[in-house]
Formats: structure tokens, sequence, C-alpha cells
């Protein structure tokens, strides 16, 4: 099967632009066309900048919200207003990157989250009680939407920066996700000593600089607007390629199934953390913080381990014995009865996933085809999103005390879609790569 190659931009002395091919017709798709700087400048720094705003907002909204409710039926709202804007938004992220490019949307979407988080910023310093609890929430959903695009663009280059490394494709997912703990790594401690020593609005102008930062990083692509009939399709044809290639590829569709459940076990313990760790064992909101810090950590060791562990054994066979360190300590993590094994557990279940997503994002990055690989990523990122908003929805609706059976249940459906991912989607795969060669 040969190795599909993408062009480039490159900008020559003379301030012109010229897409340079490589064994690819001029066809090729806008969002696949980059800015030549590099992957460091082009992919690795941008993403870096945007993820540790993402990771504040996610892991610093619901504890500001818990700080001045006191409830978490309203903590489960808020992380449930920040995710379920972005499943409503994906048709229109995926079109406008497809449109516009992925370098232009990005900025425009970090831009305007610094400009939000401002306004929200100064508007906390000047209100109090129910007002705030609303300036917080509206602020929740604005930041939900703008982040999917600003993912969205940055998946989109980040898959096709792994179809250009060809077998070196796990490494690439690998500092991928590598940047993405480090942001996990930085943004919820940042957020929660923040939120304790500053207030509501130093956390959010911290978290305004950061977006306005990634907004800055991103590389500027000088690129002609798409004719006229490619501009005016509908975004719901791109629905339909993104579900009927979803459906033709079997193995694709039980990675995602099992990266969806994956994800709604890591949802409900993202959401329900500072409940456990504030209300049921007597932590501080920076204690909130630490937890996943000491996570994103174990996360980056984990990651930095798996490349060459991949490179000897093969991704299946590391996926199986990270699903397995995954499983184990979600089992456990309702039984913890200290901060220091709920840390613990956390941090070894943070581990496993992150050396399983590995795998995971690997494997669907190179089954994607690359012609229609825009609207099928969106479906997937789609599909693997929803759980978040159910996991907020499940807190808002479950009594405290309740929590550690809904957790235990959680893992049991992690455990069984991971098994059937790693069995018949794998298998799934292997067949088509022996059909095409």
């Amino acid at each position: 099967m040969s190795r599909p190659l993408v062009g480039c931009l490159r900008f020559t002395e003379e301030k012109h632009v010229h897409l340079i091919p490589t064994k690819v017709r001029s066809t090729t798709p806008r969002h696949a066309r980059t800015v030549a700087h590099g992957r460091v400048r082009g992919v690795y720094l941008p993403r870096l900048a945007d993820a540790v705003a993402s990771s504040m907002a996610t892991y610093g909204i619901p504890l500001l919200v818990l700080g001045a409710t006191n409830s978490s039926s309203w903590t489960g709202i808020s992380f449930m207003l920040a995710w379920a804007p972005r499943l409503c938004t994906f048709a229109l992220a995926g079109t406008a990157v497809d449109r516009y490019g992925p370098a232009r949307v990005f900025r425009l979407a970090a831009a305007t989250r610094a400009a939000l988080t401002g306004c929200a910023a100064a508007a906390l310093a000047m209100t109090t009680g129910g007002t705030a609890l609303g300036f917080v929430m509206f602020l929740a959903v604005c930041t939900g939407c703008l982040t999917q695009f600003s993912f969205i663009a940055a998946e989109s280059v980040g898959v096709i920066t792994s179809k250009g490394a060809g077998d070196a494709a796990h490494r690439v997912q690998s500092v991928l996700l590598g940047i993405d703990q480090a942001a996990a790594l930085a943004g919820p401690a940042t957020g929660g000593l923040l939120l304790q020593w500053h207030g509501p609005s130093g956390m959010l102008v911290v978290l305004g600089g950061l977006s306005l930062l990634s907004a800055a990083a991103a590389p500027r692509s000088q690129q002609a607007p798409l004719r006229a009939h490619k501009g005016s399709a509908p975004a719901a044809s791109g629905w339909r390629t993104g579900w009927s290639t979803l459906r033709s590829l079997p193995s694709l569709a039980w990675l995602v199934a099992g990266l969806a459940l994956s994800n709604l076990a890591l949802g409900l313990l993202e959401t329900a953390t500072p409940v456990l760790v504030v209300k049921q064992l007597g932590r501080s909101s920076a204690s909130v913080g630490l937890v996943w810090s000491c996570a994103a950590a174990a996360s980056l060791c984990a990651v930095a381990l798996c490349r060459p562990v991949i490179d000897r054994w093969g991704l299946t066979t590391v996926g199986r014995w990270a699903a397995l360190v995954t499983g184990v300590p979600c089992f456990l993590i309702p039984l913890a009865d200290s901060y220091v094994a709920y840390l613990a557990l956390i941090a070894v279940f943070m581990a496993g996933d992150s050396v399983l997503s590995v795998v995971l994002r690997t494997i669907r990055s190179l089954l994607i085809p690359a012609e229609v690989f825009g609207s099928t990523l969106s479906v997937t990122v789609l599909l693997l999103l929803l759980p978040y908003p159910l996991a907020g929805i499940l807190l808002a609706v479950t009594d405290p005390a309740d929590l550690p059976a809904l957790i235990t249940i959680c893992a049991i459906l992690q455990s069984l879609g991971l098994a059937c991912a790693l069995t018949y989607g794998t298998r799934s795969r292997s067949r088509r790569g022996k059909h095409r060669r």
C-alpha cells in the first residue's frame, strides 16, 4: 500500500508562495496544506499553547463553580455545559477547517477565547452571587464551542503529520499526546493555585493570556479562497461522507467504540474528582489540581517509554497491556479511602490511558483515507467526545454517596469496550491490510 504524501507551502525570499508537490495531485484537500515551518514551529508549539489554555479551562471552571455554589450538581452541569456545545459545532468546525485551512481557524478561535475570558474576568470582579454564576456558565458554553474549532484544526494537522511520518506515525502521536499531557500537568495545578490565591478573575486573566499566546504562535498561511461551488458545499455532505467511511471500516468503528467507552470512565473521573477530593476526602481546591498534575507527570513518563516499547513489541501487544493497566485502577479508585491512595490510582490510570491513546490514535490515523479524512475525523471525534457531557449529566443526577458504584459500572463498560476494540478492531485491520496487499 503506497504511502500518502502531501504537499507543503514554502515562502521564498521573493515572498511568493509556491506549492511543492511530492507525488500527489494538485487537488490536495485544503485541510492537508500547511505552512512549512517544521513540526516544532508549525505543529507542536501552537498545540502546546492551546492545550494549556484548554486544560486550565476544563479543570478550572468546574472548580470555580464548586467554590461558588458548594454543589456537586452545579459542578456536573458546568462540566456538561463545557462539553455539550462542542458536540453541536462539529459540522461547522470541520467545514471551516476544510474551507479556510487549520491555521486560520485555529488563530481565530484562540483569539476569540482570549477576548471572552478577559471580559468574563472583568465582569466577575464587579459582580457576585447568581449573576457571577451566570457569567461562569456562559463562559463554559463559549469556551466549549471555541475549543472545538481549535481542536479540530490541531487534530487535522496532527493526522496529516502522522501520515507523512509513515512507519514512525506512533512517534508523532506520542509527541502530540505528550504535549497534551504536559498541558494537563501545568493546567490543573496552575488553575487551582490561581483560583485559591488570586480568585476567579486572576485565573481567567491567565487563561486569556494563554489563549492569546496560542493565537500568536499559530503559523500564518496565505491560501486563495476556494471556488464558489466548493465553498457552498453543505456541511451535511461531510457528515454523510464521514459516516459512510466509518461504516465501511469495521476496524475503525471498533476502535472508536472502545475509545468512547474509555472516555466515559475518564470523563466521569474528571468531573467527579473535585467532589471526591474536596467533599469526601476534605482537601482543598489546590489538592484537586495536584491530582491531575501528578497524573499528567505519570502520563508523560509512560508516553516517553511507550515509543521504544511499541517499536519492539508492536501496537497491538502494547495496547493490550495498556488496557489492563488502565482497567485495574479504575476498579480500585472507588475503594480509595485516603488522598494519597486516590492520587496514586489516578496517576496509574492516566499512565495506562495515555499509552492506550497513543496506540489507538495511531491506528486511527493510519486507517482514515487521506481524501476523506477531514469529514471522517469530525465524525470520529464527535463520537469520542459524546461521553464527556454524558459524564457531567451522570454526576448531576447521582447522589455523591453513589459515586463509587457509578465509577465501578463505568470501569466495567470500559474493560468490555477496550477488549472488543483490541480484539475485533485490530483483527479487522489486519485482514484489510492483507486484502490490499
